[in-house]
């Protein structure tokens, strides 16, 4: 009991991080229903930016996330703006071909300015460790935990209870009618890649200071399984998406922990397969023949 209880923790630890970057997918698909692939390597880039900013400027954990999150946002809109804005009115394939290619420019991007090599991330948080009936917790883990929960929490507030909120939920609903109600729907698909941006590069510096270790390439596979942590809860619900992540996240250090490392992608894309073939709007979502 005590052993499964210690990979719940861990596997909490790394859900959240998933969970993180999954948020900016479906907040993304839920506004302009665009799978935007190259969120992945945002989260990348928040963790190049976190390392930036404690090993040339010095500067602290929490300075530096905050300014991981502030940069990733501003690239998010950047992005926005330059490459799906000309789209919007496309093609759904196009706009997913283009997501691929943002991706890639991103990546060896990276790779030019920051080499291909893989760096160890500043030990910025205490590695410190306590027992709690026998199961050990990291203090990171704890960092990782809370700050994933407080960013969920406050996002949550924004959608529900601000006026921005309130514009992100009715262009959801339909981008025309909001426009005639005089919201700006610009604005607010813009706002919108920013805060799913943020919650990428906040997720960026966690995984930097939880695996010690960055590289250019490392926003693909966890872009991927936060991406299916998004689908598996119900794409464009907020709740499903943190849901999605925690799950994936426990059952990839289960499969560690029971059976073996070279099995886990394969487990969490089975499960993919199978919700998809239950209920293809995702645990928390609505299949067409359910009455609302």
């Amino acid at each position: 009991m005590t052993e499964f209880m210690q990979q719940v923790v861990n596997g909490l630890s790394i859900g959240s991080i998933y969970a993180l970057i999954a948020l900016g997918y479906t907040m993304v698909y839920g506004i302009i229903k665009l799978i935007n692939f190259a969120h992945g390597d945002i989260y990348m880039l928040g963790a190049f930016i976190g390392f930036s900013a404690i090993t040339y400027f010095h500067l602290g954990f929490f300075p530096a996330l905050i300014i991981a999150m502030a940069m990733c946002a501003v690239i998010g809109v950047v992005i926005e703006r330059i490459a799906y804005k000309p789209l919007r009115n496309a093609t759904r394939i196009a706009a997913l071909i283009t997501a691929i290619g943002v991706s890639y420019v991103l990546e060896y991007g990276t790779q030019k300015i920051m080499g291909p090599s893989a760096r160890p991330f500043p030990a910025s948080l205490g590695n410190e460790s306590f027992a709690v009936f026998g199961v050990q917790i990291k203090m990171q883990q704890v960092y990782i935990l809370v700050i994933t929960i407080v960013l969920m929490v406050l996002l949550q507030f924004i959608v529900r209870k601000t006026k921005i909120g309130r514009s992100m939920r009715a262009v959801s609903t339909d981008a025309d009618a909001a426009k005639l109600m005089g919201i700006n729907v610009d604005t607010t698909i813009s706002i919108t890649f920013a805060i799913g941006s943020a919650l990428a590069g906040a997720a960026g510096v966690l995984v930097g200071v939880y695996y010690n270790s960055i590289n250019p390439l490392m926003g693909m596979v966890p872009g991927i399984k936060a991406f299916v942590a998004a689908v598996f809860g119900g794409i464009g619900i907020l709740p499903g998406a943190m849901f999605g992540g925690f799950f994936i996240g426990i059952a990839e250090t289960m499969v560690t922990a029971y059976g073996s490392s070279l099995y886990k992608d394969a487990v969490v894309y089975a499960i993919l397969i199978l919700i998809l073939i239950i209920k293809p709007a995702g645990l928390l979502g609505k299949n067409k023949k359910e009455k609302v």
